[in-house]
This record gives structure tokens, sequence and C-alpha cells, in this order.
């Protein structure tokens, strides 16, 4: 066990460096030629902090563990949002960017929508991955596009993300080997922390579902941690919560696109996941709304309440995974008091909001 354990670390270790080092490497090859910090921020940099999602979910793929490699997209969605935004607004009330609620919000939604219509018949086919991917890639063309319009004060804060100024990568060839570099990195790090956690799951008798929905899922999801914590400290708030978002958009589009396109069955849908995680998934999503259109931000208490429901949630999944006596009391209590108790919260502060706006 010391050695899976041992080797789960060094994999993690590789994919948060590897996606650092490729989303240097790529940045600054795109800015040698004259992309605007902007567009590296939209695509580049989303695509960066979700190469671990994408590493492992396809050597889980390919591996024969399809459950990891959804549980991995499925849970590391719900921790962009529970956990990620949630520490990031107790670090700093998160401002919410116009944008973000008018467009990218939506966009997310449905992608969320999406994939679990596609899921319901328990396969998402290689004709359904290649609709994702077709998305992604249409996706960046219409960022690319819409950010020729964009203000200089938007232009100005994705340049913070870029990477710091150096003399010793200003070279195409250094640049294009950081590329190689990470990406090998990215490669090996899935396969040790692919093994690892199959290990973990064998002998602690879980599934690879809930190991993919939980140890695997924040794994992965440390760079999107990294970027949007960062982000909040130095007052670019609007980008942390931009980059939650948008990586929620790529994990669907382009992993499971570019998973299910490598699998020669597409990847199949296991009941659990049909039936339970999909639709915290889809919840999660949704729960964004309400709470990002009182006031534009989510508050401290309002990242408070994500960090509590993704602590119920991790619970819940234990629980279910050691068939625990407790289980059917922890869900009445979380089903018929906490949750409604949250919906009227967010109800009164909508409500709340609207008199302030029509006075």
């Amino acid at each position: 066990m010391l050695t899976h354990s041992l080797f789960f670390l060094l994999g993690l270790t590789l994919l948060i460096v590897g996606a650092d080092v490729l989303v240097r490497g790529a940045a600054k090859l795109a800015l040698s030629f004259g992309v605007s910090p902007l567009v590296i921020g939209l695509t580049v940099v989303a695509f960066g902090t979700s190469a671990p999602e994408l590493a492992v979910s396809v050597g889980a793929t390919l591996n024969g563990n399809p459950d990891l490699a959804i549980g991995n997209v499925v849970g590391s969605n719900i921790a962009n949002i529970l956990l990620i935004l949630g520490i990031s607004a107790l670090v700093a009330p998160l401002v919410v960017h116009e944008q973000i609620i008018r467009q990218e919000i939506p966009i997310m939604l449905g992608a969320s929508v999406l994939m679990v219509v596609m899921a319901l018949d328990g396969t998402i086919t290689r004709l359904e991955a290649g609709v994702l991917f077709a998305l992604v890639i249409g996706y960046s063309v219409f960022l690319i596009r819409q950010s020729r319009q964009a203000s200089a004060e938007l232009e100005s804060g994705f340049a913070d993300e870029m990477p710091p100024d150096s003399n010793w990568d200003r070279h195409w060839s250094v640049q294009i080997g950081l590329i190689v570099v990470g990406l090998l990195a990215l490669v090996q790090g899935s396969n040790w922390l692919v093994g690892a956690a199959v290990a973990f799951a064998q002998a602690f008798g879980v599934s690879d579902l809930v190991i993919g929905l939980t140890v695997v899922a924040v794994g992965t999801s440390m760079p999107e941690v990294a970027t949007s914590i960062v982000a909040a400290m130095r007052g670019q708030r609007d980008i942390a919560v931009g980059n939650v978002v948008g990586s929620n958009v790529f994990n669907i589009f382009a992993v499971i696109g570019v998973t299910g396109l490598v699998s020669a069955g597409g990847i199949p849908i296991s009941e659990a996941a049909r039936n339970f995680d999909l639709w915290v998934m889809l919840a999660v999503a949704f729960a964004c709304l309400p709470i990002m259109l009182t006031g534009r931000e989510i508050s401290r208490w309002e990242g408070g309440v994500f960090l509590a429901y993704y602590a119920a949630y991790t619970a819940y999944l234990v629980l279910d995974a050691q068939g625990h006596d407790l289980l059917p009391a922890f869900s009445n209590v979380m089903l018929g008091y906490v949750m409604p108790i949250t919906v009227i919260t967010l109800i009164v502060s909508i409500m709340r909001h609207n008199g302030r706006q029509t006075q």
C-alpha cells in the first residue's frame, strides 16, 4: 500500500508540474506569434488546467477503467464549483463578470445537460463523443473571435495570468520543448495515478467510480485550485470564477469528447453514475446561477455553503461505499432539512436583490 501511495503522489505531482510546464510553453509560444493574452487565457490556460483530467480519463479508458474516467470528469466538475469556488470565496468574495453570467454559465449548463442526456442510455458513443469534440472546437473559435472586441480591462486582467517574463524561454525551440516535456509528464503522471487509484479501489473494496469522484477528481483539479485561489488573492476575482466555469465546459466537451473517440466502443456509463452522480453535477451547475445573480458576486457565506455541500457529498459517497447504517438517516437530513433551507435562503436573497433593484 505504501508503494501505491508513493506512485499516487508522484503521479499527482507529475500531472500538476506537467500542466504548468505545458501552459508556460504554449502561452509563450502563442505570445511569440502575436496572440493576445485574452485569447491565451480563454483557450491555452483553460485547456492546460483541464489537461490532467484529459490525461487521466484517456489513460483510464485505455486501461479498461471507464468508471474512473467518468468519475474523474463528473467529480472534477462538482469539485470545481463546490470546493474551488467555495475556498476562493472564503479568501475574498468573488465578483462575477457580466459576461460570465450572460454567456459562460449558460454554456456550462448546456454542456452539463447535453452530457446527462447522452449518458442516459448507458453509453456515450463515439458519434456523441465526436459531437462534443466538435463543440469544443467551435467554442474555442467563438472565444477567439469574441476576444477581438474585448475591453482593455478584460485584456489586462488575463495578462496577469500569463507566465512571468524571462529570457531563457523566449526562443520557439525552448517553448516547443516545454510543451513536449509537459505532455510527457502528463502521460506518465496519469499512468502512475490511474494505476495507484485502481489499486486503492481494489484494496479498500471501493468502486473505480467512487475513487474517480473523490481522490482522483480532487487531485486532477489541483491546477484549477491553484489558479483560482491565486487569482482571488491578487484581486482578479472574475478570472477565478471564469477559470472554474471554463474548465467545466472543457472537461465535458474536450475530455469526454477525446476519451470517447479513443475508446472503440465509446464510454460506458454505470448505473450508479446515471442514477445519482450525473444529476448532482447538473444540480451543482444550476446552483451557480441564482447565487451569482444575487449582487453578481459569491459572498463568503455562500462559499461556506458550497464547501459544506461538498463535504456532505463526499460523506455520502463514503457512507454509501461502506454500506453504513447511517446512510438513510444522513440522506433524510440532507433532503428533508438542509437542501430546503438552502433553497429558501437563495429565494429570499434573490427577492431582496430584485427589491433593491426596483427601488
